[in-house]
């Protein structure tokens, strides 16, 4: 989820006005992330495994019937014919179904506020990254920002015995899974790039499902309203991705980084007023730092942000 916008419409040389369509898409897109622990759990009994496998099958069947309907099968060319960006999307592949298979097993355990505790720390584990691959220098606010996250994680670990893995492992597949798109991001739209990656993990999860359907360990079938929602699971992947691209191209940057924070506080709500998880002082003491640290880092941001180009009058 890390697109660029291209500059918004301006009027002339004053402040460009917010675009209202981006701004629903971009809405639409993270209310519907944000809303994804409800429709995990309506897949229960199926385990992790299966719903991952389920998600990638039905998504690339999704994403083909949106390319042919809209006559662009031949945008993932580009992808398949570069073998450096084709090993890139495979990687990236390979991380977003670490992503899913953890985030949907943090749900269905009873661990959701785990899993927005997750999506709080990616933009820290962003910086961090930039830091250790790409070798960028942070500046003191960035440095700050880090230290009071890593200061959350301990928070939280020392209440609980135990390192929140699943925030960790989220946060640090989806920063990874960022860095891998970022590297294709201009040469591989949304719905190709979401094919392409579907394509790889495509053979292991039909395998793995015609297993699950050959032993009669598998759910699907069994019902058929969950079979439907199992293969609903491929439009609820596919569209609010398309939403976002389409968000991005209309928005700031800036704005699209704020519109971010919506996923994991509507994960939160979910995880403590619908799901009852428990919030002991512990973790809301952990939630705090990390909002603080959010905070550092987004202040920072805006006060380091490059100039707007601004529109000559015609």
């Amino acid at each position: 989820m890390t697109a660029v916008p291209s500059p918004m419409p301006g009027a002339g040389a004053g402040e460009p006005q917010l675009d209202r369509k981006g701004l629903a898409l971009g809405l639409g897109a993270y209310l519907l992330w944000g809303a994804f622990p409800l429709f995990f759990r309506l897949l229960e009994p199926a385990a992790a495994v299966e719903i991952v496998a389920h998600r990638a099958a039905w998504s690339l069947g999704f994403c083909l019937l949106a390319m042919a309907l809209t006559r662009s099968l031949r945008s993932v060319l580009p992808a398949l014919r570069d073998r450096r960006t084709l090993a890139t999307i495979a990687v990236a592949a390979v991380l977003v179904a670490v992503n899913w298979l953890i985030y949907v097993y943090g749900v269905n355990s009873g661990r959701t506020v785990d899993a927005a505790l997750g999506y709080f720390i990616n933009p820290l584990t962003t910086v961090v990254l930039a830091v250790v691959v790409l070798g960028e220098r942070l500046r003191a606010a960035q440095w700050a920002a880090c230290g009071i996250g890593a200061a959350a994680v301990v928070v939280i670990a020392v209440g609980y015995g135990q390192l929140p893995w699943i925030a960790l492992s989220l946060a640090a597949s989806f920063g990874l899974y960022g860095l891998a798109k970022n590297r294709v991001g201009r040469t591989v739209g949304a719905l190709p790039g979401l094919a392409v990656e579907t394509a790889v993990l495509f053979p292991v999860a039909l395998a793995y499902l015609g297993w699950l359907a050959a032993t009669g360990e598998g759910t699907f079938g069994d019902d058929a309203a969950h079979s439907a929602l199992l293969a609903a699971s491929g439009p609820l992947t596919a569209v609010p991705l398309l939403l976002f691209g389409a968000a991005a191209r209309l928005l700031p940057l800036s704005v699209v980084g704020m519109l971010q924070y919506v996923t994991p506080v509507l994960q939160l709500a979910v995880g403590v007023l619908i799901f009852h998880e428990p919030m002991p002082p512990e973790r809301w003491a952990g939630f705090v730092l990390v909002w603080v640290a959010i905070t550092v880092l987004t202040v920072d941001g805006f006060r380091h942000r490059p100039p707007r180009v601004r529109r000559r009058r015609a």
